[in-house]
């Protein structure tokens, strides 16, 4: 493949004239190309001592292993003034599709976050699954073969593939959540790649020559690929984060096919106008047995018509608004045999995690906890990392890691709730004094690991909404509350692009500020102010909380009150709303 040519593809005779960009692909092609299906020297990496981290190519295929490389920033200028290179360590993400857990892994996986990693935390994501951070090289490996051992891989979590498919938790309508669920795996063993890479590296697995990728292709994808299965009328995974989504559809409580929808994504970059948020679009009504062929047809068209030549620019979205919605629907239909029919009534009325407990149709209790940031550890007076292992030690039923950072323990028997409740209230896994404003409040991981990070977030987080907390009191309404999300880049991780007020970190105590989503995750929001520090987002957000406590309508959300009176201007259409400046009044 020469760095001139468009990636070979099946059916172009059938592709609009711009399907295909053409130019100096991306480095990233080169090293998928020779990576040998995602083996690279990986293997051999691992035995290189000098050195805590891995080789440049090595560096990206890790990625699709489930592992990003990190450092701990905070300590990287002292160890620089030692001549030591920064303390090299890798995040791994787990694949768990639709985030369910059972007891018996939490305590696999809480004991080597304990004994193995630099920090002795579980992390849960907004992905749906569990992170470990600061696992050193030494123990990756392990670390693989650890949570093989109770049935768990990160095959796929991360690089240019389908990643952790994510999936409504919904312990209320129990039928119809298991049928959702069952469907995530489904997609998630569908769209995997099929080399055997992962377990010859890390499992000793059987060396097996790798001839084809039959979804993904010799190159994967031109980028990151994010999939959904959404139960309405909640709307927890942010479906408009995501390049591909299944909103179920059911009749008399029975799911009978999904609506799908394509081209959601919230990464930009600072300062190019040319990338931006994007809302989903809707293909339309297919029935459930036409769930893994569009799934995969959608897959191959973002595969083969994707950008390989800039990857700023080769998300689903951008494919979409290139090429027009039309043909990539038209596309997906010719491929997979099949027509989208029209799109079938849903409504989303929510996002949020219910919290405490709820019973489902089956009689089983549910208890939904709060997890800050969805930070797992033993605190000062809450030792939460604890309660969890004595209450997996003793729990009959499962775990779900929900798309909000925080865990269901799901399937309680009424004879055992008393028991489960006294253990989480007793190591502050129940606090009856968190707000609606803490429980509606989301942030990325950020300093000290991610590499990508301008400022902080998750260390941010509680002190901000503290602040917002004093707000909302000062203007009596301590019980009301505002979709609030911070992250520490524009790259997406904390979907403060489907916020009422989103936070993008610009550098160091400074952050865009965006207003203008609403409260079920249907609406991107634009920016109102640029580069300021959190004091000057305090003062914006005192006046713009006034106003809407003296002037809004009846259950109108803070998102809607502001564009409303003109705050911020809606983003209708991504591509030409988001970046437009505001229309000056009259």
């Amino acid at each position: 493949m020469s760095d001139t040519s468009p990636i070979a593809a099946s059916g172009l005779e059938n592709a609009p004239e711009n399907a295909i960009v053409t130019g100096k692909l991306a480095d990233n092609e080169r090293l998928k190309g020779e990576s040998n299906y995602l083996r690279g020297t990986i293997a051999e990496d691992l035995k290189d001592q000098i050195t805590g981290g891995f080789s440049a190519d090595n560096f990206q295929l890790i990625r699709f292993h489930g592992m990003y490389q990190q450092d701990d920033r905070d300590i990287r200028p002292e160890r620089a003034k030692q001549k030591l290179e920064p303390l090299h360590n890798v995040m791994l993400r787990a694949r768990m599709p639709g985030g369910i857990i059972t007891p018996e892994q939490w305590l696999v996986i809480e004991k080597f976050a304990e004994e193995h990693t630099m920090y002795g935390s579980v992390r849960l994501t907004t992905r749906q699954t569990f992170q470990f951070h600061g696992v050193l090289k030494p123990n990756i490996k392990n670390m693989h073969q650890v949570i093989n051992s109770a049935g768990i891989d990160s095959i796929a979590t991360a690089g240019d593939v389908n990643r952790n498919v994510l999936c409504t938790t919904n312990p209320v309508e129990s039928e119809l959540h298991a049928d959702a669920y069952e469907w995530s795996k489904k997609i998630s063993e569908h769209l995997l790649p099929k080399t055997k890479a992962y377990a010859e590296i890390w499992l000793d697995g059987e060396k097996v020559k790798t001839t084809q990728e039959p979804i993904l292709g010799q190159n994967y994808l031109p980028r990151k690929f994010k999939t959904t299965v959404s139960i309405p009328p909640n709307n927890e995974v942010d479906v408009h984060a995501n390049d591909l989504n299944f909103v179920a559809i059911a009749e008399n409580g029975k799911l009978i096919g999904w609506n799908v929808l394509v081209g959601g994504g919230l990464a930009m970059t600072h300062g190019d106008t040319a990338t931006y948020p994007r809302k989903a679009d809707d293909f339309g009504f297919i029935p459930l047995e036409h769930t893994l062929i569009v799934a995969e047809h959608v897959v191959s068209v973002q595969r083969d018509w994707g950008n390989r030549v800039n990857r700023k620019n080769a998300k689903t979205k951008y494919t979409l608004d290139r090429v027009g919605v039309e043909n990539f629907k038209a596309e997906v239909e010719r491929r997979a045999g099949i027509e989208f029919g029209p799109s079938r009534p849903y409504e989303f009325t929510a996002r949020g995690d219910r919290f405490g407990w709820v019973e489902g149709f089956d009689g089983k209790h549910h208890l939904t906890l709060y997890l800050l940031s969805g930070r797992i550890l033993d605190y000062p007076n809450r030792p939460l990392k604890t309660g969890l292992r004595k209450i997996a030690e003793i729990h009959k039923g499962d775990f779900r890691m929900t798309a909000n950072q925080n865990l269901i323990i799901a399937g309680i028997a009424a004879e055992d709730r008393d028991a489960i409740e006294k253990i989480a209230r007793e190591h502050g896994l129940i606090d009856d004094a968190m707000t609606p404003q803490l429980k509606n409040s989301m942030a990325c991981v950020s300093l000290p690991t991610c590499p990508l990070a301008m400022a902080e977030a998750e260390r941010f987080l509680p002190d901000l909404v503290h602040q917002v907390e004093t707000l909302l009191s000062k203007h009596g309404v301590p019980d009301d509350h505002i979709i609030l999300r911070v992250v520490g880049c524009p790259n997406g991780c904390g979907r403060a692009m489907l916020a009422e007020v989103g936070l993008i970190g610009k550098g160091p105590g400074k952050y865009n500020l965006y207003l203008g989503g609403n409260d079920i995750g249907t609406r991107v929001p634009k920016i109102y102010r640029e580069n300021i520090s959190p004091d000057q987002i305090i003062e914006e957000l005192d006046w713009l909380i006034g106003r809407w406590v003296g002037e809004r309508f009846e259950g109108e959300c803070f998102g809607d009150f502001v564009i409303r009176i003109g705050v911020v201007e809606e983003v209708k259409v991504s591509k030409t709303d988001f970046h437009a400046p505001p229309k000056l009044s009259t």
